[in-house]
């Protein structure tokens, strides 16, 4: 077994989400899945995360297939979660979108944080991924962004079941890291307040459009030694996709920010942001990629693909010069916290 070694140039900077491996909102085929996958490795990408829930299975199934023809020796960094079960559907109709995912695969997620269903989520994840281990496992959406009142119950059912497994699952290396996958931060304060974990996934909450946790999240993540991978850089697509053309120059469909349509408030910060990276002269979603990584705490920023061509369109991004002006923009602006640290042109 490998040993995991919590470090940028164990990672790289840029991490392949798989949600979209799992029909997120729209069918890929597995032909597209497997090139997709393939074109990451090709461009030297050295973590993929996924997921039970990203198409009750589905999601797992290609990327395990996937890798088990490219990454034979089971060099490549694999993520997957626990916390939601797959429970067994009937009826399931082809082309038929449930909790955003368009899969036939005759399973639904379901919340369980206990001890004997984490342990069965895990074991199930290792055989559709076809790993000899799980090298990060993450408890999926704890907090009161998923579970609203409910929170208290589902924390402590986590606290005194899951945490009991993963940690387990750690000290017999059957799992190289243990850590919290969520969208908000505050559950992150409040877990790392009561138990030990070595990364967290934060999607969302750290982003050119939001730097809150800058406040307390990332302050104390430094203090405990965790490292901190972000995910959803693009907050859902709008940082993707900008909000310019969506105003005036022909461009389709409502901005999607947090999983739902952007409203005026973010839609005119983002138009903002987007004019400050035009006059550099630098697409939005390149400065929305590299801004993260600039954290000394941020490990890697992991963004989601469903097809090869976006794939190398990310890596352009990675790889786009951005002067030190436009960053200095965004903060004269009032878009960007002067406390957040940008990244350095060389």
């Amino acid at each position: 077994m490998k040993d995991l070694s919590l470090d940028r140039a164990t990672f790289g900077p840029l991490g392949f989400g798989s949600a979209v491996l799992g029909n997120l909102y729209a069918p890929i085929s597995d032909t597209a899945a497997r090139d997709t996958a393939r074109e990451a490795i090709e461009l030297g990408f050295q973590y993929f995360d996924t997921a039970p829930h990203y198409g009750f299975g589905l999601s797992e199934t290609r990327l395990g297939a996937a890798l088990h023809e490219l990454d034979p020796r089971q060099e490549l960094i694999v993520s997957t979660k626990a916390g939601r079960k797959l429970v067994s559907r009937t009826g399931v109709q082809q082309g038929q979108q449930r909790q955003g995912f368009v899969s036939a695969e005759p399973f639904e997620s379901e919340f369980d944080y206990t001890y004997d269903s984490v342990m069965r989520t895990y074991e199930d994840s290792l055989r559709r991924l076809q790993r000899e281990r799980i090298d990060i496992l993450y408890v999926h959406d704890i907090g009161r962004f998923a579970h609203g009142d409910n929170h208290p119950r589902r924390f402590k059912e986590f606290m005194d079941g899951g945490y009991r497994a993963m940690s387990e699952l750690r000290a017999a290396g059957a799992v190289g890291a243990i850590g919290i996958g969520v969208n908000e931060w505050e559950v992150c304060v409040e877990a790392l307040g009561s138990a030990d974990f070595d990364v967290v996934m934060l999607a969302g909450r750290y982003t050119l459009l939001e730097q809150l946790s800058l406040e307390t999240f990332l302050p104390l993540c430094a203090k405990r030694g965790v490292r901190v991978i972000v995910g959803g850089p693009y907050n859902s697509g709008i940082l993707a996709t900008g909000v310019g053309l969506a105003a005036g120059m022909g461009k389709t469909g409502a901005a999607h920010y947090n999983y739902s349509a952007a409203g005026p408030e973010i839609i005119a910060r983002v138009a903002a942001i987007e004019a400050i990276c035009a006059s550099h002269n630098v697409p939005l979603p390149a400065a929305a990629l590299q801004f993260p990584l600039a954290h000394p705490q941020v490990l890697c920023v992991v963004a989601g693909f469903g097809s090869s061509e976006e794939v190398t369109k990310a890596d352009d991004y990675l790889r786009r010069p951005i002067p030190p002006s436009l960053w200095s923009d965004l903060r004269t602006a009032g878009l960007l916290r002067t406390d957040a640290p940008v990244p350095i042109m060389f």
